[in-house]
């Protein structure tokens, strides 16, 4: 009897165990890094330089963990700006297939269609998380989808900022009047509110601003945060540092990827891809928080100056913004679309966080 027993339990046992291992063997339909998907290699332009090791990490993230969760059979190689394509024509190289995909910001190509800002930030618009919660939960995405589907372009969030800073200026602002002819590098529809302001806008990548400014061909300009800006030595070319960044409240980089390249893709390939988008926005963000905590006192420490704009110019600001939204709306459908909706979701957002995040910020600050 006792032997029969133990004859059949180890009978039993060897079943599970050969289940067991059965099941905690990769599946040749399911393993991305199964031999039955392709080996393809991508290009992947960016508009940063590689020393901002940042806001390029979000770039380098996104190549680094496609790579890691395929075991190495699709691998993209980011390049900084210029290498391959200047840091401004991004969307160009990925919509002509000069590259399959770039890493960028939407709104400097507002002049292709006033709708490309919402992908990143709006003047007066949604904070880095509104802004997510936007994109991923509020049809945000869907609808940056659909805009760029006239470029054959698919894009995905690829980072975000955080709320920025307000730019460096050479001399002191502190009316309307002192913004009359300065000159200041500035992007977006950020750029276009300078402008109804008086500003003289200029539009420049991060790695000519330093020189732009130190040499005097502009007067103010904005980059990121205190831990970018102090990369780019922009506290050496200006010694007044203003906040609040109202252009850029929490402003969303992306990875932009021919639509056609994106469409040959394996279905697991592409599910891999989003993931490391999503993996690279999420992180952007914690680590510019980290870091720009510590930047600024360093910054502080050296001689910068902090500066907050003065009420007037930030309700003139606010004021020119909806209008220009306005006008935006009435000259171009896709713009009007996004914005009625983005909108709405504005206006409820910002009531459940006066609620639940403003007032316990408030709180805690003082």
């Amino acid at each position: 009897m006792k032997r029969r027993q133990l004859l059949s339990n180890l009978a039993v046992g060897t079943t599970t165990a050969t289940v067991l291992a059965a099941c905690s063997q990769p599946s040749s339909n399911s393993s991305v890094t199964s031999g039955s998907l392709p080996t393809i290699k991508w290009q992947m332009v960016t508009s940063w330089p590689k020393s901002l090791d940042t806001i390029f990490g979000g770039a380098q993230t996104v190549c680094d963990r496609v790579s890691a969760m395929t075991g190495g059979k699709f691998t993209i190689t980011p390049y900084a700006a210029g290498e391959i394509v200047p840091g401004l024509e991004v969307l160009d190289a990925v919509q002509n297939g000069t590259v399959e995909c770039g890493h960028t910001a939407s709104y400097y190509y507002v002049g292709k269609n006033s709708a490309l800002a919402f992908g990143t930030s709006m003047p007066f618009g949604l904070t880095a998380q509104q802004q997510n919660a936007w994109l991923y939960h509020g049809g945000g995405l869907e609808a940056m989808h659909k805009i760029y589907a006239d470029f054959n372009i698919i894009n995905f969030p690829a980072g975000n900022t955080g709320a920025q800073m307000g730019g460096w200026f050479k001399k002191k602002v502190q009316s309307l009047d002192d913004l009359q002819g300065l000159k200041m590098r500035i992007p977006g529809l950020g750029g276009k509110v300078m402008s109804r302001l008086g500003v003289n806008v200029q539009v420049l990548p991060g790695g000519e601003i330093f020189l732009a400014l130190d040499r005097g061909a502009i007067d103010a300009a904005e980059w990121v945060g205190p831990y970018d800006d102090e990369k780019l030595g922009l506290n050496k070319a200006a010694p007044y540092y203003y906040y609040p960044g109202w252009w850029e409240p929490g402003a969303t980089l992306e990875v932009q990827v021919n639509k056609s390249k994106w469409d040959s893709l394996p279905p697991e390939y592409q599910e891999v891809f989003k993931t490391a988008a999503m993996e690279a926005n999420l992180n952007m963000l914690s680590q510019y928080d980290a870091l720009n905590r510590e930047a600024l006192t360093r910054l502080l420490d050296n001689g910068t100056e902090l500066v907050a704009y003065s009420p007037n110019i930030l309700a003139a600001a606010q004021k020119a913004a909806f209008e220009i939204y306005e006008e935006n709306a009435a000259d171009n459908a896709s713009f009007k679309e996004i914005y009625q909706q983005w909108d709405e979701f504005r206006s409820l957002i910002s009531q459940w966080n006066k609620i639940n995040e403003l007032s316990f910020a408030n709180f805690v600050s003082k």
